[in-house]
């Protein structure tokens, strides 16, 4: 199942938040996560918020229901609407997630995107983004998205060969990911993302390289590769736990991010995060990078996150829970925290570094800095150009992102 919230104080049961927390809003971007937590079946190795059929019948009658999901969402809209008061921002980025958003009908993720232009507005450049299934879209589908809004798309490609997809619980077949970028470049989507993971159990170099030169055959605009974690609670932690498939291992996450960077690069891809590519700045996806900087951005969705001025809350998990919350006027808030200045900073050093522009060194105390010139004498950090007054990771820096930023934040 999908793991816990984190602990917090009381959400307030009309969701305002502290007055600091709007002060000088007007000057940080704003961006929307929408989560759509519905799955046909569950992949071995997902802990994400998400629910099938199954796991949500008798749990929360109609509520639950993905018919009615749009217009429930929409709801947390408009209490948004309501917390952030008179903000005069535009969104600047909105990002459909889950769970499989293409799970619902394309009318209602249109729909859900028309409810923050109405109560918001949207930026003229704004990027607005889906995830999708490869096997749950068409054509058609993507159309819909596009002529509703939609300028940007993610598909879950994971691997190319079948066998990885197999220990995975991946449903589409081998080739349907690359012909989906084709249906969307067709469709006029312009910016264009495949999901990959690597260090799969029975995965070999030569399977991730293959998975490699599909994608490039493809010709995304986006790549993101991300090592394979295994959660406790999923069907792989409990499958590598009896034995009937190996623990993956470090060394070999190692191996393969070198393989993709170097694939990736002679290609013409730039890596701007630890584990994202773009052909281009105008590639690169806005909305994480609200995330990485620390911008501002309102979660709607059961167990969504959000972030506004220093003051991070999250919902309730259940779908049903989290309709039952906005259908009586309340908060679907499960807690929140008000960072002090101290976690802010240290939040930025976490995330920033993993930035191709890396962090100022204006962000670390005294141990920080003599930790961030023993990296560079260890060749983890950069000592050219983009090393000028900020830490920035090397390519074996980024190897060992975790241990250099946890000696920087001292």
């Amino acid at each position: 199942m999908p793991s816990a919230l984190p602990d917090g104080e009381p959400v307030p049961e009309d969701g305002a938040l502290p007055a600091p927390a709007l002060a000088g809003a007007a000057d940080r971007p704003l961006g929307f996560y929408l989560h759509v937590p519905y799955c046909a079946t569950r992949c071995g190795y997902c802990d994400f918020n998400t629910y099938t059929a199954t796991e949500l019948r008798g749990t929360g009658g109609v509520l639950a229901s993905r018919d009615n999901y749009a217009d429930t969402l929409t709801d947390e809209v408009r209490l948004a609407r309501k917390v952030l008061g008179d903000d005069p921002r535009q969104v600047r980025t909105v990002f459909v997630g889950g769970g499989t958003p293409t799970l619902l009908a394309a009318d209602d993720l249109v729909r859900m995107l028309r409810s923050i232009r109405d109560e918001f507005g949207l930026a003229a450049d704004a990027e607005v983004t889906t995830e999708a299934n490869p096997e749950s879209v068409d054509e058609r589908y993507l159309a819909t998205l596009r002529e509703g809004g939609f300028n940007r798309i993610s598909f879950g490609m994971q691997s190319a060969k079948q066998h990885v997809l197999k220990v995975l619980d991946r449903t589409h077949t081998p080739g349907r990911p690359e012909a989906c970028v084709a249906e969307a470049r067709a469709v006029g989507f312009e910016h264009v993302n495949l999901d990959l993971i690597y260090g799969t159990p029975g995965e070999s170099d030569d399977d991730w390289r293959a998975s490699l030169e599909a994608v490039l055959g493809a010709g995304p605009d986006h790549v993101s590769a991300y090592a394979l974690i295994v959660e406790e609670g999923t069907q792989l932690a409990r499958r590598i736990r009896r034995g009937e498939v190996p623990m993956t291992d470090d060394d070999v996450h190692a191996d393969r991010y070198l393989i993709a960077d170097e694939v990736l690069g002679a290609a013409g891809y730039e890596w701007y995060e630890v584990s994202n590519w773009a052909t281009s700045r105008a590639a690169r996806c806005l909305h994480n990078e609200l995330y990485w900087r620390g911008a501002d951005w309102w979660g709607a969705g059961p167990g969504a996150h959000s972030h506004v001025g220093g003051v991070r809350w999250w919902n309730v998990k259940h779908p049903g829970a989290y309709a039952g919350a906005l259908a009586a006027g309340r908060s679907p808030g499960a807690g929140r925290e008000v960072l002090s200045e101290e976690d802010r900073r240290v939040e930025r050093i976490l995330l920033e570094l993993r930035l191709r522009e890396g962090v100022p060194l204006a962000l670390l105390k005294d141990a920080g800095l003599v930790a961030a010139g023993r990296a560079l004498g260890e060749g983890l950090l950069e000592a050219g150009p983009y090393g000028e007054g900020r830490a920035v990771l090397t390519l074996r820096g980024r190897l060992l992102a975790d241990a250099v930023v946890r000696d920087l934040v001292d």
